[in-house]
This record gives structure tokens, C-alpha cells and sequence, in this order.
């Protein structure tokens, strides 16, 4: 099995997973370019396309790839706004192609209806979880994303993040300014600036590091919540109170 990250727009990745004989399985194809030119140059064909949100730069090459590819199979969280054809899914299902489990894990916050995918190998967490952050909260409540932090780092930690943006470096910079004597953090930052000057995805990255470098998922920490609190200027509450903080703070932050 062959995970390729396909460059989209400005600094999206299309996540592809391509068993031997060519079957492929989509992740969020925002344009359908990328997708057509790597299948007839590598001779694979789309079996399955997965959808974590109905963000366009998510699903905007659907339609085009399941015209091109009337087989296609198209999973899709429970949300109106993707007006295709698609089978719905939610919390707690498995979706089986190439041979893989997928199984489905809401995670709203960045959107109410959002979605991930895990294999016993893969994590794709569309928007909801970026190397060394997360997604803005558009439509969800700091509890929902707190609860979908929560969800994905209790995934097994071995698992590769393979999120939907290229945003490590920028994310670096705020989760190092929050979080300034992190040891791990500090060394994922550098390896991070060394892959985008050989101008090399930064990704995929073991969820184990992210355990140990995204302040995200380490609001239940004192070196992350002192940060908050110091910001804010009062104590925090509790971890809702935190990721809120945070969240607000990543928002606002400019170098």
C-alpha cells in the first residue's frame, strides 16, 4: 500500500493510499486536476473517495471524479451541503476498501458535521487536527473541540497524521511562542523548515509527536494552561477554558 500526498491549491494535500494493483482510495479531492494526472501517469483507479467536510476546497473534484469514474464510491459525513451522491457515515462505522477498515470518528469543532478516517496505520483528520494544531472553530463549540482532541490523541500513537493543509511551520512558530522550552517542539520546528526548503511535505507525522508538540492536544498540561492564563490575564477555568483561550489566541497571533 502506497500513501502519496497530492499538492492542491495553494497548500492542500489530497491524501491517496494505492493498493498494488492500482486500486485507490481519494481523501478529500478539493480539485480533481491532481488526481487525474497522478492516476493516468501511475495507471491506478479511484475505488473509494472519502470526505471529512464540505469545505469546496474538500470536495470541489468529487463531481468531475465520479464522472470520470462512474464506480467510484463516495463516503461523506451526515451534511447537506455536500450535495453529491454519497453514501452517509457517521460515528462508530467501519467503511471497508482495499482491503482496509476505515473506521469513522465525528470530530466536530472546525465544523459541526466533521469527520476523520482511521486505519490501524493512518489517521486522516481532514481540518480537525494539522501538525502542531488545529482547525478554526467556524461552527463548533470550544467543549466539541476540546471532546474531538480528546477522541483523536486517544487514537493508538502510532498512528500517521495525515491532515489536509500544510501548515506545520506557521503552526510552529505559535506553538513555540506558547510553549518556548519545549525540547520535542523545538526539534520538530527545525526538521519541519529543512522539509519545506527541499520543499517536502512535512507530512505525514506519528500522532505520538503531536502528543508531545501540539499544544492543542496538551491543554491538560501547566506549561499550557500557564500560557493561556498568562495571556488571558486570569486564571483559567478548566480545559474548556483553555482550548478556548488558545484557540482565540492562535486566531489573533501574527509575528
Amino acid at each position: 500500500m502506497r500513501l502519496t500526498a497530492l499538492p492542491a491549491f495553494a497548500d492542500n494535500y489530497i491524501w491517496t493510499l494505492v493498493a498494488d494493483d492500482g486500486r485507490a482510495l481519494i481523501i478529500d479531492p478539493g480539485q480533481a486536476a491532481p488526481v487525474l494526472a497522478a492516476a493516468a501517469q501511475q495507471n491506478w483507479r479511484p475505488e473509494a473517495i472519502l470526505l471529512t467536510h464540505h469545505h469546496d476546497d474538500h470536495i470541489g473534484g468529487v463531481a468531475e471524479l465520479q464522472a470520470r469514474f462512474p464506480g467510484v464510491e463516495v463516503y461523506a459525513p451526515v451534511e447537506p451541503r455536500i450535495d453529491l451522491p454519497a453514501h452517509r457515515v457517521a460515528e462508530g462505522e467501519c467503511i471497508q476498501a482495499l482491503g482496509l477498515g476505515l473506521h469513522v470518528v465525528s470530530v466536530p469543532g472546525h465544523t459541526r458535521s466533521h469527520i476523520a478516517f482511521h486505519t490501524p496505520e493512518h489517521l486522516f483528520s481532514g481540518d480537525a487536527l494539522f501538525s502542531l494544531g488545529c482547525g478554526r472553530m467556524f461552527e463548533g463549540t470550544p467543549s466539541q473541540l476540546l471532546a474531538s482532541l480528546h477522541k483523536l490523541a486517544s487514537l493508538p500513537s502510532q498512528l500517521l497524521v495525515c491532515c489536509a493543509h500544510e501548515y506545520t511551520v506557521s503552526n510552529a512558530v505559535f506553538a513555540r511562542h506558547v510553549d518556548p522550552t519545549n525540547a520535542a517542539l523545538s526539534q520538530r520546528h527545525e526538521e519541519a523548515l529543512a522539509m519545506r526548503r527541499d520543499d517536502r511535505p512535512t507530512l505525514p507525522v506519528t500522532l505520538a509527536s503531536e502528543l508531545q508538540c501540539n499544544p492543542f492536544l496538551r491543554t491538560h498540561t501547566a506549561v499550557i494552561q500557564q500560557a493561556v492564563s498568562a495571556h488571558l490575564g486570569r486564571p483559567v477555568t478548566d480545559d474548556v477554558d483553555v482550548v478556548a483561550g488558545l484557540r482565540r489566541w492562535k486566531d489573533g497571533f501574527s509575528t
